[in-house]
């Protein structure tokens, strides 16, 4: 399988790509309500002329499958992108047939042809959409040569210009294509960020359960307390009466060292926690900084650390994995565009806790500084080498101001000698030693 098909069908599987079929029959209903309510006013009403078996015909249709619809599956069903577009399809030549019989885009409702079209782009994938919107531009089109006029007064007919259907179809395929354009990029968009924000969730997730392992440890060697002393206690009764036996002198031996050496294993596990806990779960910035940087300097890439305050007096933040990760990515996406050297710079007062990272790379692109942080934006500058700012950078940025954190991204000066990103977060938040 290519990797375009692949792709493909990860996105007709994709959640957000299935439409709820009860979502469409509501919708369908409320058509159908609509063209009845419609047809009768006219009819009946107004008086206007019109076919009326024809137009019940197709309305009494469009009722009928949604009948079966509601019937044959659950209210819970989602749609598969085909069976989606073929029902939108569906909705589409019904509507068209209706007005091609009631004058064509001269009917005042011809402007709803849109609308399956608008739902397609917000919900389906885009080759499904695009079928469907060339479809529509046809029955558009079939509709700007119909002969039938549009239902008026008796003894009078509404005679329209050429150029005046010509502007018409000109008005409804151009509404229909910026609609259908504009349902696409929210759509895509706020997939995106879904995916994104639930990538996020599982960085965290796997973060806070790497901290909770020597809790879990703990646990494990509590549980395995009781059995391991009943085996002790065995294995010292068992000694007592056989050690004088040649046959069974040396296994009981064993047995009993092994049972010893588990203890001891577990001993260490049950303090491991309450041991590392204190001293762990808290600790200074440098510290922090240093253990963040730690796994990026052996890429060839020298990264150097510059404190300009005191160590005297620094924060002592909470070991937070959402900023240990945060921080980390940043650092990791400069030392892969740097060239030579990433700068840390960590600097602090009363106030506020600063932390800037800087390469000497090329630098941002315009258009991609206006739209760092978003979901998918995959490169720096056009010819820039492979790698990416875009879900990971996303994640950091997301984690950080969580945690409080205010971030810039910039280019240094003078224009191309590198990136700066710069964050800040108010010294309270960074600080447990001044909160006891």
């Amino acid at each position: 399988m290519t990797d375009e098909a692949a792709n493909k069908q990860q996105d007709d599987q994709h959640t957000s790509r299935r439409l709820r079929l009860q979502t469409l029959v509501r919708l369908r209903w409320l058509a159908v309500a609509g063209q009845t309510v419609t047809v009768l006013i006219v009819a009946f009403w107004l008086k206007f002329g019109l076919p009326l078996t024809a137009c019940a015909v197709l309305i009494g249709l469009l009722s009928a499958i949604n009948f079966y619809l509601t019937i044959r599956f659950k209210p819970t069903h989602r749609l598969e992108p085909p069976a989606a577009f073929a029902l939108l399809a569906t909705d589409l030549l019904q509507l068209c047939a209706l007005l091609f019989i009631t004058g064509g885009l001269v009917n005042p409702f011809s402007v709803l042809v849109c609308v399956p079209v608008i739902i397609s782009f917000a919900s389906q994938p885009i080759r499904y959409s695009t079928v469907l919107i060339t479809l529509a531009m046809i029955c558009i089109t079939i509709l700007a040569f119909s002969p039938f006029p549009l239902p008026w007064f008796e003894g009078a007919e509404l005679s329209v210009h050429s150029i005046m259907q010509l502007g018409l179809w000109c008005s409804i395929a151009s509404t229909m294509s910026f609609a259908a354009f504009y349902a696409y990029r929210v759509s895509m968009e706020a997939t995106q960020l879904a995916d994104a924000l639930s990538a996020t969730e599982l960085v965290l997730l796997r973060e806070k359960h790497l901290s909770q392992l020597d809790g879990l440890a703990a646990a494990a060697a509590h549980e395995l307390g009781t059995p391991l002393a009943t085996i002790s206690v065995v294995a010292k009764e068992m000694e007592r009466e056989l050690i004088h036996d040649e046959r069974f002198r040396e296994d009981i031996l064993l047995l009993r060292s092994q049972s010893e050496r588990c203890r001891d294993i577990l001993r260490r596990l049950t303090t491991l926690s309450s041991e590392g806990e204190a001293h762990m779960s808290r600790l200074p910035l440098s510290s922090m900084i240093d253990e963040i940087i730690g796994p990026h300097r052996e890429f060839g890439i020298t990264v150097e650390l510059v404190e300009k305050s005191p160590r005297r007096g620094e924060p002592v933040p909470n070991r937070n994995a959402g900023i240990m990760y945060g921080l980390g990515n940043l650092v990791e996406n400069a030392v892969d565009y740097a060239r030579s050297k990433v700068i840390v710079t960590v600097e602090y007062d009363s106030e506020r806790v600063v932390v800037v990272i800087e390469d000497d790379g090329t630098g941002y692109s315009p258009d991609i500084l206006t739209r760092i942080g978003d979901p998918y934006v995959t490169e720096r500058q056009r010819d820039a080498r492979a790698g990416g700012l875009g879900l990971g950078l996303f994640i950091a940025k997301t984690l950080l101001e969580r945690s409080g954190a205010t971030l810039l991204f910039e280019n240094r000066l003078p224009e191309n000698s590198g990136a700066r990103i710069r964050v800040e977060w108010p010294r309270m938040l960074m600080d447990t030693s001044s909160t006891k």
